[in-house]
């Protein structure tokens, strides 16, 4: 059905929804490995091009590697690894571990091609990841859908153009309106097939402004009474019926997510916009556009302290924490502790113009926050292991990381893996994704998403 228009069909083994679970697909079929085997065959001898398939890392580096190979033999020309457990997802996504990749790298034949994927939040993070794990490729997904640019590298300083930003302590990327526009541009001359509109230059600082002025009064005009309405009955005789654009908005939600956290009313006007209908599309872009000109005004009118803001709070300490160990430094900063992602959220934060990666916060985090609740079993456990820390500190079992832009490191410590990753906040065990709510303020804060 699909082969004579691609060049390869890749099987995603990685997908942890909870509508994998029930349809039993994706990450949910890991425990039936001669299912997978069969399937990849069946696809690798019947189809006239190459079949790929994507896995995410089990419980041990050796489950692994049996997992890889039994894939690899059924006849994947290309393994993508996520170094990230199927029960790594939502409030409890956390770092993924390069280190099972590196193992895989060293421990499967050297003309294996494999893809490493998980913690690109930057363009760096490329060089780093393919550097650590000896990958031959990265592949990248939530982060790309906040940052489309994160595989586009800066320009040289002064040749910025007017699609990216340079500020004055050297920091950038490209501009939210820029990427905006060029993706109207793919649905308008691929998934519609006709041109896209004639469009003005992307504004810098030092361009005519009349244009913002003459739109203000159109803007106002159009927040209510008669016009509004006409507005809307003229777009719906002009909505598309193309399947390709069903999944526009929830897309530019993730791209303005930072954008629309400080402009509520353009993040309503977008919840109110279907996808369908591509004229209050170009509506909310209009609006976007004139919303980063301004930005930019302000920036150079205040000598950059336009975007000055509060610094990055530090998380809340859980309660009932362990007992400390008097040998041990309990005096870590947020931007040095292995279980915060304040450092990460530093390295990656930008002006809210820029398209920048979602950080969510690691899931010790967000049990302190409360946006993950431990069990009664588990909060008995976790008692039990407190008590029994005050007398002895041995434990066994996998070494945890940390992430420093993204990377995965061993920071020494041992823990288990369950104690790292705190229970689902379902009941069928599944773990409920942060809603795209638009309506939701502090979307940016109470609903993360990691890269």
């Amino acid at each position: 059905m699909v082969a004579p228009y691609c060049d390869a069909v890749d099987l995603n083994l990685g997908c942890p929804q909870g509508i994998a679970r029930k349809g039993h697909y994706g990450a949910f079929l890991q425990e039936d490995q001669e299912l997978i085997y069969k399937l990849i065959n069946n696809l690798h001898k019947n189809l006239p091009i190459p079949v790929t398939a994507k896995i995410r890392i089990l419980e041990t580096k050796e489950d692994t590697l049996a997992y890889a190979k039994n894939v690899l033999s059924a006849g994947a020309s290309i393994l993508t690894v996520h170094g990230r457990r199927r029960e790594q997802k939502g409030h409890l996504t956390g770092v993924a571990d390069w280190g099972y990749i590196r193992y895989l790298r060293e421990n499967l034949p050297k003309e294996t091609v494999i893809f490493a994927n998980g913690n690109i939040l930057q363009y760096g993070d490329i060089e780093k990841c393919l550097e650590v794990t000896g990958a031959d490729a990265v592949m990248s997904a939530e982060g790309n859908l906040s940052d489309p640019s994160v595989f586009a590298a800066p320009p040289p300083v002064g040749k910025e153009g007017r699609e990216y930003w340079r500020g004055r302590d050297g920091k950038g990327g490209y501009r939210v309106d820029a990427v905006f526009r060029r993706y109207m541009d793919i649905l308008h001359k691929y998934a519609l097939e006709h041109e896209p509109p004639k469009r003005r230059s992307l504004f810098i600082v030092g361009d005519d402004e009349s244009w913002l002025h003459d739109t203000e009064a159109r803007d106002g005009d159009h927040e209510e009474g008669p016009v509004r309405k006409k507005l809307k009955q003229d777009s719906a005789n002009k909505r598309s019926t193309s399947p390709n654009i069903v999944a526009v908005r929830p897309h530019l939600f993730h791209l303005l997510r930072h954008f629309i956290s400080r402009h509520t009313d353009i993040r309503d006007t977008l919840a109110r916009t279907s996808p369908s209908d591509m004229d209050g599309m170009e509506k909310v872009l209009e609006m976007v556009e004139k919303r980063v000109a301004q930005g930019l005004i302000d920036y150079e009118r205040t000598d950059g302290k336009s975007i000055e803001e509060e610094p990055v709070p530090k998380p809340k300490s859980q309660d009932k924490e362990p007992p400390k160990d008097e040998g041990a430094n309990n005096d870590i900063e947020p931007e040095d502790d292995p279980d915060s992602s304040v450092a990460t959220v530093k390295a990656c934060k930008r002006p809210w113009w820029i398209a920048q990666p979602i950080i969510r916060p690691l899931p010790k985090e967000a049990l302190a926050k409360g946006s993950i609740k431990l069990s009664k079993k588990d909060k008995k456990k976790q008692a039990q292991e407190q008590a029994a820390t005050s007398t002895t500190s041995s434990t066994v079992a996998i070494p945890t990381t940390e992430t420093v832009n993204g990377k995965a490191e061993g920071n020494g410590h041992t823990q288990k893996v369950e104690d790292e990753l705190p229970i689902s906040d379902e009941k069928d065990g599944s773990v409920s994704e942060p809603p795209i709510d638009p309506m939701a303020p502090g979307l940016t804060k109470d609903a993360l998403v990691s890269g």
